[in-house]
């Protein structure tokens, strides 16, 4: 059953603050085989121009996905997770995310399409700082595959 359009528009609470740390970053980093220095070597980052450590552009990922949850646990969205697939991400930053960031995401769901049986749902992660600064929003689309006809 296609979800419902009348969720599009629809914005959910602030996370709890995420702070990031320097270890995360580093076993971030080091999981996705990113060497760059600017997310290990406190000196390095500081030489480019950063208080602390950032973060490489992916690591957001895991706080916005985390709070695209929200979305598709709602009960009355009706989404079947356990038919979902990741069809996308995108990232817009305004700063890199550093080392002592507290950060908040707010997910909004942006569009719902049904295609070919499928529900494609696009949903928006605006992440704040501590002080209320933006500093990326992310795009998700999850892809709700159809129920298997018999």
């Amino acid at each position: 059953m296609a979800l419902d359009q009348s969720f599009v528009g629809r914005t959910y609470p602030p996370t709890e603050p995420y702070e990031v740390g320097r270890e995360k970053i580093r076993e971030f980093a080091e999981a996705v085989g990113d060497t760059n220095p600017a997310y290990t070597d406190p000196e390095a980052a500081k030489a480019l121009g950063h208080p602390d450590v950032i973060a490489p552009p992916t690591f957001v990922f895991a706080i916005t996905f985390k709070a695209a949850g929200q979305v598709v646990a709602d009960p009355q969205l009706g989404l079947d997770y356990s038919r979902v697939v990741h069809g996308d991400q995108k990232f817009a930053y305004r700063r890199p995310v550093r080392a002592g960031d507290r950060l908040t995401v707010t997910s909004t769901i942006d569009a719902i399409k049904s295609m070919a049986g499928n529900d494609i749902l696009d949903v928006r992660g605006e992440v704040h700082d501590e002080a209320g600064e933006h500093v990326v929003t992310a795009w998700t689309k999850l892809v709700a595959r159809g129920a298997e006809e018999v």
